[in-house]
């Protein structure tokens, strides 16, 4: 039977989808901004027709449905734990997750349904055709990866509805060092062989993160209320998450593509299948998992037109990470200077305007994006075509098994890099537990 929106007063959009419901049309905010075009077109202009205002598609139509919704199974258990007690909930969790829901004592309805999804794997899902895109995502090239680490990191900062939800929990200002370390890890962890099985401890930690944004998107939705839900639609969204999921999975390879190291439709489809299945285990809705790169990149191109302009929160985090560089002395200068390079990076990877709005109530407003975006440019194009050149080479197959055989190696480094960072201010471990107490004042 198709359920009908709520009628006990909650906004007329806040209910999860089904099939045959007719779709709810995006939220105020998410209109296409000029911000984020440039990117766009560079990445996805060779396969899908990229304009200022994104091409209206069934799957962009669903995309902006889901704006409006969470992530279904893991919203329920957040709130069935809120009412029982967020410690014993979270060891509730752990030991299904360690040993299974059937070493549960007497296990919440919510956390029986949310591992009937977790311990059976959809009919589409395919290990080999995933092992396959997981070794073609590890085989891109370094800047490939850069591309990818830039616009993220750019969607984080600069994007409203991310930038909003990481400013508010106020982790990147606070507690910078753990949130850097827990990306970091996470991410070099799904690169690993068979890291999705149902018990590596690597799905377990992959669930932790879920929990984790479903108490964050509690806690949203009670700090800022009915007015802003009616204007942004729901914190960290089903749609929001599957958008980051194609946007990590297409952007390297596309950039590889564009910039002469040709791949085919099958390994599109095949990195999209890695990064779907990974939408899956994050609690993604199933009908909105895309079963192919195009309509992977229909949606990428919907999500990154409308990720917004710079909220209040960029100034924020920007000021905080710029808070050492001063204007008032020559040496202080000097260090805003040498910040050029990096910030030329940036600019190549996503766009001077992106860098600009990043940077506009801080010191770095004011230095120069060139010569090193054309620099960094140039350097990246080059070693693509060095990439493309050794696919060619006899014995290629063997080098991309041997480079996939483990972790990607550049999530590697970056992580014994925030390891590192992480341990001298006494972080040594990843628990994904920092928002337990998130919730505790949240009405149940």
């Amino acid at each position: 039977m198709t359920e009908l929106p709520p009628a006990d007063g909650r906004h007329p959009y806040d209910y999860y989808y089904r099939p045959g419901l007719p779709l709810r049309p995006p939220p105020p905010r998410a209109v296409p901004s000029e911000l984020w075009f440039e990117p766009r077109k560079a990445l996805l202009g060779p396969w899908i027709d990229v304009r200022r205002e994104p091409v209206d598609t069934p799957r962009t139509r669903l995309m902006a449905d889901h704006l409006w919704q969470g992530d279904e199974p893991m919203d329920e258990l957040v709130a069935a734990f809120r009412r029982m007690g967020s410690a014993g909930g979270r060891r509730m969790l752990n030991r299904a997750l360690e040993h299974g829901i059937d070493s549960v004592d007497e296990p919440l309805p919510e956390l029986v349904n949310l591992f009937a999804r977790l311990d059976d794997p959809p009919a589409w899902y395919d290990p080999d055709l995933w092992e396959y895109g997981r070794r073609l995502w590890i085989n891109v090239s370094l800047a490939g990866k850069m591309a990818m680490g830039v616009q993220d990191f750019m969607g984080t900062f600069v994007g409203s509805e991310v930038a909003s939800a990481v400013g508010q929990t106020g982790r990147f200002v606070n507690d910078p060092y753990r949130r850097g370390l827990e990306s970091s890890v996470w991410f070099r962890s799904v690169t690993a062989p068979r890291a999705l099985e149902r018990w590596n401890p690597i799905f377990a930690d992959t669930v932790r993160v879920r929990f984790m944004h479903a108490q964050v998107r509690s806690m949203l939705r009670n700090t800022w209320g009915e007015e802003h839900f009616a204007r942004h639609g729901n914190p960290i969204s089903n749609a929001t998450t599957m958008g980051a999921a194609v946007t990590f999975g297409l952007s390297p390879i596309c950039f590889d593509h564009v910039h002469g190291r040709r791949c085919s439709t099958a390994q599109l489809d095949a990195v999209m299948h890695y990064w779907g299945y990974i939408a899956y285990v994050f609690g993604v809705a199933e009908e909105l998992i895309p079963r192919s790169a195009a309509e992977g990149m229909e949606m990428a191109d919907y999500m990154v037109a409308t990720a917004g302009i710079a909220p209040q929160w960029t100034a924020t985090m920007a000021g905080a990470a710029a808070r050492k560089f001063s204007t008032s002395t020559p040496v202080g200068k000097l260090q805003i200077a040498a910040t050029a390079p990096l910030l030329g990076a940036l600019s190549y990877y996503s766009s001077p305007r992106l860098v600009r709005a990043l940077l506009a109530e801080t010191p770095l407003r004011v230095v120069p994006l060139e010569p090193w975006s054309s620099l960094v440019g140039a350097a990246a194009a080059t070693e693509v075509r060095l990439r493309a050149i050794d696919d060619h080479l006899p014995g290629a197959r063997g080098r991309m098994i041997r480079r996939a055989r483990h972790i990607d190696p550049m999530w590697d480094r970056n992580t014994r890099v925030a390891r590192y960072l992480a341990a001298r201010v006494g972080i040594r471990g990843t628990p994904f537990d920092q928002h337990d107490a998130s919730v505790a004042g949240c009405p149940v």
